[in-house]
């Protein structure tokens, strides 16, 4: 699989995705069927796209007992769409810290004479609430934000989600009422399209950093305000 280079030369500009999944044992059935369908979709719309396979690496990230990196950040062409299982409690703490410490190891930083990678884009699902200490990797990520070094998106799935988390975590915070399969399909194919916005705007700036705003939310999804 391809991962991160930092052979030297000049080395073309990436979007970043980030997949965050719960896989503790409360989305074990038709709900981490659902996102595994949906880590497919994405992976199949992104390859139709141009703009996508020229700029997108995805790193998957899962929480369940203990979190794990499934997939460095992988170019999309050498991309694989895991096989996700559930079962076990829910660190999504500690998958935050993965988080972090990635974005520190492979993001490509702007320098004096080279751009950068594009602003990552992360996108967390979750359909509880932490078993983990979190509330201090939570705040690291939420300042990354806030300093506009990466887009965080979070959706919470059912009542057992409390958005006062969520919202510790990142500004943007969708839920849905129900780990319902259709409604997570729902929610991966608003991230494909978000993903193929991303990437087309981040083609068309070149060497600027503007990239478009993200497509509206399926009006399944209540956004947290």
């Amino acid at each position: 699989m391809a991962t991160t280079d930092f052979s030297g030369g000049a080395a073309a500009r990436r979007l970043p995705i980030y997949l965050l999944l719960d896989t503790s044992g409360s989305m074990a059935g038709a709900p981490i069927e659902a996102v595994n369908r949906g880590v497919e979709l994405i992976h199949r719309e992104l390859m139709n796209d141009p703009s996508a396979i020229e700029t997108v690496y995805i790193s998957v990230i899962t929480f369940a007992s203990d979190a794990q990196q499934v997939f460095p950040l992988t170019e999309l062409m050498a991309f694989k769409p895991p096989t996700l299982n559930a079962g076990g409690s829910t660190s999504l703490g500690q998958a935050l810290h993965m988080l972090a410490e990635d974005l520190d190891r492979s993001i490509r930083p702007n320098t004096a004479t080279q751009k950068g990678d594009y602003k990552p884009l992360i996108f967390l699902l979750t359909d509880g609430m932490p078993t983990d200490t979190w509330e201090r990797e939570a705040d690291a990520i939420k300042n990354r934000a806030q300093k506009k070094v990466a887009n965080i998106i979070a959706l919470g799935c059912g009542g057992g989600v409390d958005q006062a988390m969520l919202k510790r975590i990142t500004d943007n915070v969708l839920m849905m009422d129900s780990t319902n399969a259709d409604q997570i399909s729902q929610f991966f194919k608003w991230v494909s399209q978000s993903i193929k916005t991303a990437s087309v705007s981040a083609e068309k700036a070149g060497g600027g950093d503007a990239v478009a705003p993200l497509p509206t939310p399926p009006k399944e999804f209540m956004v947290v305000v």
